[in-house]
Order: C-alpha cells, then structure tokens, then sequence
C-alpha cells in the first residue's frame, strides 16, 4: 500500500514539473517550429538533462521524418519519455494551450483588428532570429563533428533552398538516409545507453491502426452523413496527417479546405494569420482560429484537437519501436545522415522565411544581435529576451 501511494506521488510530482516546465515553454517559445528545438533543447536538455543528446538528435530526426507538427510530436515524446503517456498528454496540453487560448479568443474579440504592422510583433520575429540562431549553432556542433556530415547538411541547405515543394523535406531526409547508409553503415557507436519507452508495443500498434483508420474512414463519414461537424473534423484531421514540413506548410492545406467552401472569407483567415504569428507555441494552433471564427468556443476545440491527433498517434505508434531501430548499424549510419540535414533543413528555413521576412534594415540586425548576445554571452532566459524583443520592437516602431 505504502509502495504503491508513494509510485502515484512520484508520478503526480513528474507529470506536475511536466505541466509546469511545458506550460512555460507554452507562454514563450516565439519563433515557430525551429526556435521551439531551441527552447526545448536549452530546458530539457542542458538545463534539466531529462534526455542526453544522442536520444534528443534522434527524436528529432523521428519527428522531421513523420507529417505533422514537429516541435510538438518531439515535446510530445519527452513527455513519453519522463512521464508515460500521461506525460506526453501533459506536456502537449502545457505547450499548446496557451497559444489556442489566445486564438479562440483574437477568433471571437479581436477579428477585425490589424495588428498585422504592431511594432511589438516584429520584436519578437527578431527573438525568433536569436534564438533559431543559437539553436543552428548548438545542434550543428553536436550533429555535423566530420566534413562528411558537414557536406550532407551543406547538400540539404542546398535543396532545401532551390526546391522548395511540400514534399522536399521528407526527399531531402530519406536522401540523407541513404547516403548516411552508404557512408556510415559499419559505425561502431560505443555508447551503451537505452531508451526506455513506458509504452507497450501493442498499444503503439493499435494507435497506428487508429491513425490510418481515421484517414480512410473520415471522408466516408463525411459523405455518408453531411455531418457540418463531421466535415470539418475530417478537413483539420486529413491536414494534420498529410503534412511534411511544419505549421507553414499546413497554411494553404487550410485555406484550401475552408476558403473556397465558403465556410469563411479570405479576409478573416488572412487576419487570423497575422495573429497566430504574434503568439507563442505551435503555428499548427492557428486551426483554434478557424475553429472559432466558424463555430465559436466548440469549434476551436474541436479544429485543434483534430489537427494534432494525427500527431499524438504517430508518435506514440512509433516510439516504442524507435530505440531497436535505431541500434541496427544499418539504422544507426542512416540516422547519421539524417541528423546531419536536419542541420541544413534548419539553416535553410532560418534563412527563408524567418531571415528574409524580418531583418529587413540594419536596426533590425542590430537588435537581432543584440538579442543573440543577451542569450549565448549574458546567458539570459528566453522570458527575458522575448520581453526585450517584445519592447524593442515597439521602441523601434516609434522611432522610424
């Protein structure tokens, strides 16, 4: 009795630091999916060393290998990994609520406001700068030691800038695979650690089955029974699972969904744009936004419970098979690869959009520096610097 009362406090303490530590991550990772591996890697990697680098690299090479939100399936699966599936529930609900808090309620008060120019959302796309900066640096000195590695990253960057469809990732990773195989295969790794998976294999199966079940029979139900409800739970579900490339590349996924039907003007989703750039969190919560502009409260629950199912099945399908995967020599020399262009993948997208769409004058790159000092040299937390970023960016606007 003792034993067990003691297991349920011990399980009740973790998921508690889970909540509070995602919930926090949840209230200031600005930035999309890049600067949020940033954040998670300095808070639970080198700050709370809930995982080592090897397994961090490797998760994240998971989550960029599979469609959907990749910061959310990696918080999802550190949260797997520290507290069960319970801990991967709680870590994506401290992530993601705040950002679809704030939506619905932009969706429901703030539709008609452009706060698409306010100088303070600038502020924080320059954060997005530091800190996707810092995280290039970071993993690129974990990920690419040798000129192998560093020529792989080098070939993603290349692709990933002149070929830019929604499916060049996923060609550009299983290509890095490939070629981390033939390079690679007869690596001997030396490290011992395993990677235990409070879930069992049965239950990852069955939650595949379930991810591909919904795929083929949504759009059944959805013709059989003209369900409004039904319709747009397919639409948000079918998004979710075909998308490679994070929140970005989810966008015109939607508007075609929901634009041409009618069920909401291209004016409002524009707005609804604007405002999911200004909050912290997944891009993939904009789906609260449509949600509630088309059905209030219950439709923003709904459209992102929806859209992040394909995300939670997938990782949690995949996890318990990930740690044998990645032991095989043939596995491990792919992984190589993989996690060499990711670096690229990163770089690429720190260019494009986030470099070409805010560093726009020179004041902007002097902040951006400033920002990127205050966090590697001044050792800053990120609250601080999305504070900084947030004033400077309004200072900025009433000086120009």
């Amino acid at each position: 009795m003792d034993q067990s009362t003691g297991k349920e406090r011990g399980l009740f303490h973790t998921l508690l630091e889970i909540l509070m530590v995602s919930t926090r991550l949840g209230f200031t990772s600005f930035g999309g999916p890049i600067a949020h591996l940033g954040y998670f890697h300095e808070e639970y990697i080198r700050r709370r060393k809930w995982m080592d680098e090897k397994s961090y690299a490797d998760l994240v090479a998971l989550c960029q290998f599979l469609p959907g939100p990749a910061s959310s399936q990696v918080g999802i699966g550190i949260g797997v990994m520290r507290g069960g599936v319970l801990g991967g529930f709680v870590s994506f609900i401290g992530f993601t609520l705040p950002s679809v808090f704030a939506l619905i309620i932009f969706a429901l008060i703030l539709q008609g406001l452009d706060v698409g120019d306010a100088g303070w959302i600038q502020g924080l796309k320059i954060v997005a700068v530091a800190v996707v900066a810092h995280a290039i640096l970071g993993m690129a000195q974990k990920l690419t030691p040798d000129l192998k590695r560093k020529a792989i990253a080098l070939l993603a960057l290349v692709v990933a800038l002149l070929w830019q469809t929604a499916y060049s990732q996923i060609a550009i990773i299983l290509l890095s695979a490939f070629i981390g195989y033939l390079i690679y295969r007869e690596q001997k790794d030396e490290s011992s650690d395993r990677l235990s998976f409070p879930v069992s294999r049965s239950f990852a199966v069955a939650c595949l089955v379930l991810f591909f079940g919904l795929l083929v029979l949504l759009p059944v139900l959805r013709e059989v029974t003209s369900f409004h409800w039904i319709a747009m739970f397919d639409s948000f579900y079918r998004s979710g699972s075909l998308v490679f490339g994070g929140g970005h590349v989810v966008l015109p996924l939607l508007e075609r969904e929901f634009v041409p039907t009618g069920w909401l003007s291209e004016e409002a989703f524009l707005a609804g744009y604007g405002a999911a750039q200004a909050v912290p969190g997944p891009l993939f919560t904009f789906a609260a936004y449509l949600g509630a502009v088309m059905n209030g409260w219950a439709g923003g629950l709904l459209a992102t419970v929806a859209i992040f199912l394909p995300a939670f099945l997938l990782i949690l399908g995949t996890l318990p098979f990930w740690d044998s995967l990645r032991r095989n020599p043939k596995v491990k020399g792919a992984l190589m690869g993989v996690n060499a262009a990711v670096v690229g993948i990163l770089i690429a997208a720190f260019y494009q959009p986030i470099w070409t769409s805010t560093i726009l004058a020179p004041i902007d790159f002097a902040f951006a520096a400033i920002l990127f000092s205050m966090l590697v040299f001044w050792k800053q937390p990120p609250w601080m610097i999305v504070v900084t970023g947030a004033i400077g960016g309004t200072l900025m606007t009433l000086i120009q």
